[in-house]
């Protein structure tokens, strides 16, 4: 769908995973700066970094430029652990230098890295320590072991003198502690403790750290909850507010500590959130990295990403492409964070494009920009306790034709002649994707991923659309291993076939969740006032999400807003108009929010709550609109979720083991597999997908990278097969490409004629030649 874009409480207990600097001791540290990381930390290799380089496409590739200090691993889990000086959060025993003091438990003189070395002897016949001669040949004494002796030789007798004055000491310091001891405990520290419970509760209370990792002394504060002080990466500050006890957590020299929690209700991070029984309130940052028009001053007007990319590239002076960027740095920000976890909140949905990873000829977009921000959108959910779902929003060719997929216009993932090839490329993405979000540092907040929005299921049909969803959920399965804690529920849209279709797909599958975006807005259209839908949602949802918790498994909504008439700005589409399902009464009571009174927002307010009721896990639609370029106001309220909160509009069954990573997750049958297998032998509006054009897996994979903080560094690399722990097969470890000497259509082709001949004599490469099943996953 088309939206308008525009410019009581309990507290969780910190754990904090670092130890304080320890005091200098008469020891040389071990030198663990020259170790290979490979044998410190057994996190998983990466793969190389490249693009793809395989003709005919042609692939944008990774930007130098990264933050400052900064190093471009595939993977942030590979720059946590430096080699030259950086912060290591892991340590284990090495061969330590020469002369470093642990070789003194060697007997004998110091020896040079890598010599043998006897066992260290502490024999009593040792001659240091009898002053003579053994009779034994073996290595001379050490010099450490004469400072043990020392250290462990028996004391002289006291004389009776010293013992009177030692005697005598004592007695005057017990006199000493009988006077000060009562003094202290009935008048001191009653004070300071008055003092202490008048200044500070443990919600508005700060915690600090001592020193800040330079040897300054100086305190950084690392949490705090309800009226601490935020200070952000750039300096500014606000005031954190959350009244349902949520408290946020950064520590630069730990960034990647879990003690953050949104709210009392909600687990913190390095807690187990229990799908099926803890209940996801979420909100989506729609428009944000998947744009959705909000530049209307082009010419000719941009009705979507595709066009206004064009526009701005044309348009030099202003910046070009690169305009796009302050978009992505002012519409959200940190504060959003911090004030969707204050609202109560405890999940949020990013839309993200396919060109957050790569772009290929032809491709208008800013390629891998907006991944930069997916990033920060990481570091600043795991602030304040937020989990994301990771919605995989706009694919190449377009999987529905709408603006949101990037291109308006045709179809063309599992639909016409580069049905098939979109959609391989498609899966390529969304197993980079999932190999990135399955790391240790990334799996406690990315929880969910939806690996296709909206596709057109009704076009391309279920049994093609099983078989995709079947292989990527292989590929992420693949990526992250089997059971609960292993990488992210995969999330299945119903492609508007409707939730009872999908009852019963893929019984035993490992973390699987089915979302279905249910709009009120886009059915025929009707005057009835606002509190006529009080029992709507409940009456057209209930009982559907109820039989799905049960038919299918954990099930929920993508999408849903508080608008009941398409009345809004853009909402149909730019240039569009309204009330056109048919014309019916005017737009101005829905959208002139300014002067609602309270029968509307109680109205609002009733329909809020009775869709999150009947929905049960649910994400609105969406966080922010934008103030309107002309009006210079929001002309779409009821989308507005943070606009709701200021205008006083807004606030299942148990799941099965399997179902939730538990016993039997992952045990597909045999037969299910085989009738999902990938390829579908058709596809819709192209006919055999074997007279198709598709790609071949013999390209570079595409890779992730994180902007790496300051005080991290990157690491080499390693191959993808050490990096899956051995997970990938190797018929999937390269990315599909095209075959040289067989032609293409552009992937928005549309409904036209495969190329005829697919490919020139001799050509014996074809992507597909039978289905083939995907192996199994193994349980991690």
């Amino acid at each position: 769908m088309t939206r308008q874009l525009s410019n009581s409480s309990s507290q969780p207990p910190l754990e904090m995973s670092r130890n304080p600097p320890s005091p200098n001791i008469p020891y040389d540290p071990l030198p663990l700066t020259q170790d290979s990381r490979n044998s410190i930390y057994r996190d998983p290799p990466s793969p190389h970094t490249s693009g793809f380089e395989t003709p005919p496409v042609e692939l944008t590739s990774f930007p130098e430029g990264m933050p400052p200090g900064a190093s471009p691993p595939r993977f942030l889990g590979a720059a946590r652990y430096d080699d030259e000086g950086g912060p290591s959060n892991t340590f284990h025993s090495f061969p330590s230098a020469g002369n470093s003091s642990i070789y003194a438990l060697n007997p004998g003189p110091v020896q040079p890295p890598g010599a043998d070395f006897t066992a260290y002897s502490d024999e009593p016949r040792d001659s240091e320590f009898y002053g003579g001669d053994s009779g034994d040949s073996g290595p001379s004494p050490s010099h450490y072991l004469a400072e043990k002796r020392s250290a462990y030789t028996a004391p002289r007798a006291m004389s009776k003198r010293n013992l009177i004055i030692m005697g005598s000491i004592a007695a005057a310091l017990v006199v000493i502690a009988a006077v000060i001891v009562p003094v202290y405990l009935t008048v001191v520290k009653p004070k300071s403790s008055n003092n202490n419970a008048a200044t500070s509760s443990p919600s508005a209370s700060p915690t600090s750290t001592s020193g800040n990792g330079t040897g300054s002394g100086t305190v950084a504060v690392v949490t705090g909850g309800d009226g601490s002080k935020i200070t952000t990466e750039d300096g500014t500050t606000f005031t954190y507010q959350n009244p349902f006890g949520g408290t946020w957590y950064w520590d630069p020299n730990d960034p990647f500590n879990n003690n953050a929690q949104a709210n009392s209700w909600t687990p913190p991070l390095n807690q187990t959130f229990q799908f099926g029984t803890d209940r996801i309130f979420g909100v989506n940052l729609g428009g944000w990295l998947t744009t959705e028009p909000k530049y209307q001053t082009t010419t000719p007007q941009a009705v979507d990403e595709w066009t206004l990319s064009e526009a701005m590239a044309a348009d030099t002076a202003g910046g070009g492409l690169s305009q796009l960027e302050t978009h992505y740095q002012t519409f959200i920000t940190e504060q959003d964070f911090a004030e969707i976890a204050g609202a109560g909140l405890n999940f949020v949905r990013i839309p993200l494009p396919y060109w957050a990873i790569e772009t290929r000829v032809g491709e208008p977009f800013l390629a891998q920009t907006c991944w930069k921000y997916f990033l920060k959108a990481i570091q600043w959910a795991r602030k304040y306790g937020i989990r994301i779902n990771l919605d995989f929003h706009a694919l190449p060719g377009s999987q529905n034709g709408w603006n949101h997929s990037g291109k308006l216009g045709s179809t063309n993932v599992l639909n016409g002649p580069m049905g098939l090839a979109n959609a391989q490329r498609s899966l390529d993405y969304i197993r980079i994707i999932a190999e990135f979000i399955s790391q240790p540092e990334y799996r406690d907040v990315v929880v969910i991923f939806g690996i296709t929005n909206e596709p057109q299921g009704t076009m391309v049909g279920q049994n093609a659309l099983g078989r995709y969803y079947f292989q990527a959920y292989e590929y992420v399965r693949l990526a992250s291993g089997i059971g609960e804690g292993n990488g992210p529920y995969v999330s299945f849209h119903d492609g508007f076939l409707g939730l009872p279709q999908w009852a019963g797909f893929l019984p035993n599958a490992d973390r699987t969740a089915l979302d279905f975006h249910p709009y009120l807005c886009f059915e025929t259209q009707s005057d009835a006032p606002m509190s006529s839908y009080a029992q709507t949602p409940c009456n057209s949802w209930g009982a559907t999400m109820n039989t799905s918790m049960g038919a299918f498994g954990l099930s929920g909504a993508g999408e849903f807003s508080n608008a009941v008439t398409d009345c809004g700005l853009w909402v149909n589409g730019v240039g569009q108009g309204t009330r056109s399902w048919p014309v019916v009464g005017s737009c101005t009571p829905w959208t002139d929010w300014q002067n609602w009174d309270a029968t509307m927002k109680t109205g609002i307010m009733n329909f809020a709550l009775a869709s999150m009721d009947a929905l049960q896990n649910w994400f609105f639609w969406t966080w922010k609109i934008g103030n309107s370029s002309t009006s210079g106001v929001v002309e779409s309220p009821q989308w507005s979720y943070s606009l709701g909160l200021q205008n006083g509009c807004i606030w299942s069954p148990p799941l099965q083991a399997w179902q939730t990573g538990g016993a039997g997750a992952g045990q597909i049958a045999a037969a299910v597999s085989t009738a999902s297998s990938w390829p579908p032998a058709t596809l819709s509006n192209a006919g055999a997908v074997t007279l198709l054009p598709s790609y071949t897996p013999t390209g570079t994979v595409a890779t992730l990278h994180h902007p790496l903080m300051r005080s991290l560094r990157a690491n080499l690399s390693r191959p993808l097969t050490q990096e899956m722990g051995g997970r990938i097969p190797p018929t999937l470890l390269n990315g599909m490409v095209g075959i040289a000497t067989c032609s293409y259509l552009n992937p928005w082709a549309g409904n036209v004629a495969p190329p005829s001949p697919l490919c020139s004599s001799g050509a014996a490469a074809r992507a597909v030649a039978e289905p083939m099943i995907t192996p199994a996953p193994r349980a991690s």
